[in-house]
């Protein structure tokens, strides 16, 4: 019988600590490319409507709060060129009708704290028709988004029948690939994977647009997928998986160079993990 290759194991080793009150249960993560150093987060469900700039050792620069928002379930950000996009698409119970994205500009974090506009658009699966659905189908909840050649990806969190806290391995992609503000915006489906050992939590796509890297929790790891050449099948070349002993509730990823990740929990603690070759 052939040996199966044990998967690479990655301590996690805190590199920051958010000390910060305000921003207590990190849920999204972006890393600007605009102001080097400079990382957006925001929390989960229970928050005003505002996000944070934040610096990797977990030091915060200014909050920014946004007009006319409401924070019903803020799971993750994600950043293309100077466009923020942050998804309000978390769903626990699979029965919300009113899932939605905030899309705005960049704002300049040495500014300080500041108020800024954005533009909300209304999206929905095209896959799902009740609210909620039958409980053999509760797979339209969303924790990961990302941008990939100009539009915003996500990808769900799935359940076993009914069962909050139940979770399954699956996963699937959709994109916007509509931006009305009059009407809601149906995605498209694109692909999905199943076995990825744990609930999808967050995703971002590396600065030279090469790899995508997906985090799932309570089997914590690190999933990495080559998309160079990729359109539509973004889940179809796993390059590794890295496993994280003693995450905790991570729940935020972004790419802070082309071989860094700087990944998040609700503990309020960073940590840079390395993908060069060891």
């Amino acid at each position: 019988m052939q040996e199966t290759k044990p998967l690479p194991k990655r301590k996690w080793v805190p590199s920051g600590l958010i000390r910060s009150k305000e921003l207590s249960e990190l849920s999204g993560l972006a890393a600007s490319r605009r102001y080097p150093g400079i990382f957006w987060g925001h929390n989960d469900s229970g928050d005003s409507s505002r996000f944070f700039a934040l610096r990797a050792d977990g030091s915060v620069v200014a909050e920014i709060e946004v007009r006319d928002a409401k924070n019903h379930d803020w799971e993750d950000i994600a950043l293309d060129g100077k466009t923020l996009y942050i998804a309000d698409m978390g769903n626990n119970d699979n029965k919300r009708d009113n899932l939605c994205v905030y899309k705005l500009d960049e704002p300049n974090p040495s500014r300080g704290d500041q108020k800024v506009d954005a533009t909300k658009l209304r999206v929905a699966y095209p896959d799902q028709s009740e609210f909620p659905p039958k409980k053999e189908a509760w797979r339209f909840d969303c924790e990961a988004a990302f941008v990939f050649r100009g539009k915003l990806h996500v990808l769900t969190k799935q359940r076993a029948a009914g069962m909050r806290f139940l979770p399954l391995d699956n996963t699937t992609l959709y994109r916007l690939d509509q931006e009305d503000t009059e009407k809601v915006n149906v995605l498209t489906k694109l692909d999905s994977r199943t076995q990825l050992g744990g609930w999808v939590t967050a995703a971002d796509l590396s600065p030279d647009g090469k790899t995508l890297a997906v985090l799932t929790h309570l089997v914590a790891s690190v999933w990495l997928f080559d998309v160079r050449g990729a359109t539509d099948k973004l889940l179809t070349k796993p390059l590794q998986r890295i496993l994280l002993d003693d995450a905790k509730q991570c729940e935020a990823l972004c790419f802070s160079d082309n071989q860094t990740l700087l990944l998040g929990n609700e503990q309020r603690e960073l940590f840079s993990l390395s993908l060069a070759v060891r």
